[in-house]
């Protein structure tokens, strides 16, 4: 972690200040954090590979586009980057919807809806992980359309690398069921949804270990098998 000082103008709140020390105490296990993110992805691609090679062929022989779905996502201090992930919907379909997925949603390709069942679209972020823009566990990244309506509090996960899963994750696996009715998805997701999500991703940072990582992975897979 940089120093308080270092921070971004808008993160130097008091709201923050809370959470920045709760981690500053636990610098072991941040570095040990890294450390199991380096490894673990770096085996993971290359044991992986395989399959990542067949899912890929698959997305290219069921619909137009590219391998890949590249969109700007916000990480650590409110730092931009392109995240990695199969493409699960039409090409383009960002700019032709909201940029949160309703069920039923039509933009969805069939290969894509099967990935997406076992969470499948997520493996290329592995690469996400080496780079450092992402940790297997943290809050997931948002848009930067969402983190402008971020309040003091909620920057205080910027404090942390955006990561693959969480506990607001698997709470809110079914999110886009939650959308399906609604006549505007991206003004329910910002009012409603993302503010009940923070409450669980700034619990973790309260509760933060690496340990408690270890057990979010874990609970992950189940929730998927399940």
């Amino acid at each position: 972690m940089c120093r308080w000082d270092e921070l971004p103008q808008n993160m130097q709140v008091k709201e923050v200040k809370r959470y920045y020390d709760i981690l500053q105490r636990h610098k072991a296990s941040l570095i040990l954090k890294r450390l199991f993110d380096i490894i673990v992805a770096g085996v993971l691609l290359v044991l992986l590979s395989p399959l990542l090679l067949i899912l890929a062929v698959c997305i290219k022989l069921d619909s137009k586009g590219p391998v890949f779905f590249r969109q700007v996502r916000v990480t650590t201090y409110g730092k931009s980057f392109r995240i990695f992930k199969f493409r699960t919907m039409v090409n383009n379909a960002d700019k032709i919807g909201t940029q949160v997925t309703t069920k039923g949603d039509t933009r969805i390709t069939k290969v894509g809806k099967a990935l997406r069942g076992c969470r499948l679209d997520e493996l290329p972020q592995l690469l996400n992980i080496l780079s450092g823009d992402m940790t297997f566990v943290g809050t997931r990244p948002e848009v930067e359309k969402y983190v402008a309506h971020y309040t003091d509090e909620m920057k205080a996960t910027l404090l942390l690398p955006a990561g693959v899963t969480s506990r607001a994750s698997i709470e809110y696996k079914d999110e886009d069921k939650l959308l399906e009715s609604a006549e505007n998805a991206d003004q329910v997701y910002i009012e409603q949804i993302l503010p009940e999500k923070m409450k669980y991703n700034l619990k973790a940072i309260e509760e933060f270990s690496f340990w408690q990582d270890i057990k979010t992975m874990l609970a992950t897979v189940i929730a998927v098998i399940k």
